[in-house]
């Protein structure tokens, strides 16, 4: 049996994103490699995204 995806499903960061934004989604882990940090350069300032043990991301500033 095919698996449909429906909202109820679906994982929370699609749930709301819509389908044109998605088409341009980018891995964490091409982005990341294994490294467990990234520092991410924004208009002259340094954010550090940063991958949780249990799976999550955290960007703080």
């Amino acid at each position: 049996m095919e698996h449909v995806q429906t909202l109820a499903t679906a994982r929370p960061v699609e749930a709301g994103i819509p389908h044109s934004l998605l088409e341009n989604a980018v891995s964490s882990r091409s982005l990341m490699g294994s490294a467990s940090t990234l520092i991410i350069e924004h208009m002259g300032m340094h954010y550090v995204l940063r991958a949780t043990r249990n799976g999550k991301l955290i960007l703080t500033k």
